[in-house]
């Protein structure tokens, strides 16, 4: 008989679930022995749904995700070192497990912007009142520090998250933005300027082209936030949200290539044929994602290579980015909706059609190259995106009846 295969997958975090569970299920079960080491000492859970925890609508036990039938899940387990001529990995409980398939899904972690008064020398750890927003134990941290005045320092997804969320819990919260417009990266001005109404309307102070340069703190806990101006913002509680970056250190010390993030091939594999990347340590044509959407699709093709060699390659994906935001906002019904996909900004050519009611605080907004759908972004009503999604994310052509049918009777 013979022996199964050792996959051993370092990240505990839904791309880590999502392989674990496609190798663990049918044929994959009798033909490798899944071994899934997650730091995070909480069985994997929804990251998507964070804000969700934070704002105190879902218990940390809703967001959790299914147990992984057929494999063997460390929680709590950290690997320190990745011995890819011995095909081991090391743990820092002292653990070495031996592999034939290695798979790096370390994801990423928060940047921690250069501000004064972040790390004091001899201080351990931030300041009190300081959390980065990422992980459940953020969320928890968070919830538990209870702070009235809240001050989020970054306005892309995360950051919006939040300061709904702690609105939500009550708090007074101030949002300062680097950028011109909120979510910039998926946004364009208007669409910013609608998002930044709804959150105003919740309560929430929007500061954009707002630069940060310290925290004030009194006892080693927070107590103002200093802007470059050289203004204050009260608080005793920050969020930071400025970003993430892959998590590339075991790679890097292994001897892998490492750019932004963990090097990969269209099988998703790295310089060495045994270890392969996911998710969002994992770089792929010079593009690393950040987004849960591209993570599963990788897990799931990574899951088809090894089932099947004659699997498809990975040839990049397109990614949609949605958000729901629960409050009291524009509009008839009591969400704010928001999705974007593709190129925000057009191109030189392009033909643009937007339809804007700022009664409803609806806006919808498509960048169309030749006979092709290449972005767009909806807000408040999102009934046209499902077939919008599909068109682009097929790269289908489009039909020859006017452009403004894409945002009317249901994009078709």
């Amino acid at each position: 008989m013979t022996s199964k295969q050792r996959v051993v997958v370092i990240g505990g975090g839904m791309a880590a679930a999502r392989l674990a569970r496609r190798l663990g299920d049918g044929p994959g079960a009798a033909r490798y022995a899944v071994t899934v080491l997650g730091e995070e000492p909480h069985a994997p859970y929804n990251r998507v749904l964070l804000a969700e925890v934070l704002a105190g609508r879902y218990a940390p036990e809703v967001i959790a995700l299914p147990a992984v039938p057929g494999a063997r899940w460390l929680s709590g387990v950290r690997a320190v070192r990745v011995d890819r001529a011995d095909r081991r990995v090391h743990c820092a409980d002292g653990r070495s497990l031996p592999y034939d398939v290695l798979v790096l899904a370390t994801g990423s972690n928060p940047v921690l912007p250069p501000l004064r008064g972040l790390f004091t020398p001899g201080a351990d750890g931030l300041p009190r009142g300081v959390h980065p927003f990422r992980t459940l134990d953020d969320c928890r941290a968070l919830a538990a520090a209870g702070g009235r005045r809240a001050v989020v320092i970054g306005g892309g997804l995360l950051g919006v998250s939040a300061a709904r969320a702690l609105a939500g819990r009550g708090a007074q919260v101030v949002l300062a933005h680097q950028g011109e417009h909120l979510m910039e990266r998926q946004l364009d001005p208007e669409a910013g300027a609608l998002l930044r109404s709804y959150l105003q309307q919740l309560g929430v102070e929007v500061h954009t082209e707002c630069r940060v340069r310290g925290l004030r703190t009194e006892d080693g806990a927070v107590r103002a936030v200093e802007l470059a101006d050289g203004y204050a913002l009260d608080a005793d509680l920050v969020v930071l949200a400025c970003g993430v970056r892959p998590r590339t250190g075991l790679a890097a010390a292994a001897g892998l290539t490492v750019r932004r993030g963990v090097v990969v091939d269209d099988a998703l594999r790295t310089d060495d044929p045994r270890v392969f990347a996911i998710g969002d340590c994992a770089e792929h044509d010079g593009v690393t994602y950040g987004l849960a959407g591209p993570a599963l699709e990788q897990a799931d093709l990574l899951a088809a290579r090894l089932l099947d060699d004659a699997a498809r390659g990975y040839r990049g994906t397109r990614a949609l980015t949605r958000l729901t935001l629960t409050g009291t906002g524009p509009g008839p019904g009591p969400a704010f909706d928001l999705a974007a996909f593709g190129e925000p900004a057009p191109a030189p050519g392009d033909d643009v059609v937007r339809l804007s009611d700022a009664t409803r605080g609806a806006y919808r907004r498509v960048v169309v190259r030749g006979d092709r759908l290449v972005g767009g972004i909806l807000l408040g009503d999102l009934g046209t995106v499902g077939a919008l999604a599909r068109t682009w994310e097929g790269d289908e052509p489009l039909p020859a009846a006017p452009v403004l049918h894409l945002l009317t009777n249901g994009g078709s």
